[in-house]
């Protein structure tokens, strides 16, 4: 058996804006924007540069229970974990994108970490390689 998660759902309020910042302010490439018109919504799927894997599906709040979790899918803890080949690289061009870290860079055993928030306030870690990598 072989399985493998290919997205990850963040639910978001408005389409366009989610796909402005996460393409214009942390690079990530938008991979497909399809308009399902029997569901009257759209398919919208992102990634990191470079990236294999998982990506997220950018999906829009429809209700109000799903807009309250907008920005708090997981109660405040962070909720995705960006790892990146060059982490002061990329913290210096997201501060320099106005992006909001919460937690300064620390060095860990498993590398350079810090927190940061997305438009609608989902923390995120920035997570570069340990130094003896």
């Amino acid at each position: 058996m072989q399985q493998s998660i290919i997205h990850i759902a963040l639910v978001v309020r408005d389409y366009d804006e989610a796909i402005e910042f996460y393409t214009q302010r942390m690079s990530f490439k938008l991979i497909e924007d399809t308009y399902q018109p029997e569901q009257d919504k759209r398919w919208v799927v992102i990634a990191p540069p470079g990236s294999t894997g998982s990506n997220l599906l950018l999906a829009k709040a429809s209700d109000a229970e799903q807009e309250a979790a907008v920005g708090n899918q997981t109660g405040g803890r962070v909720f995705l974990f960006l790892r990146t080949d060059d982490f002061w690289r990329d913290y210096h061009s997201m501060t320099d994108k106005g992006i909001k870290f919460i937690r300064e860079p620390l060095e860990q055993p498993y590398g350079t970490v810090a927190v940061f928030e997305d438009l609608y306030g989902n923390r995120w870690d920035l997570l570069g390689p340990p130094k003896h990598a």
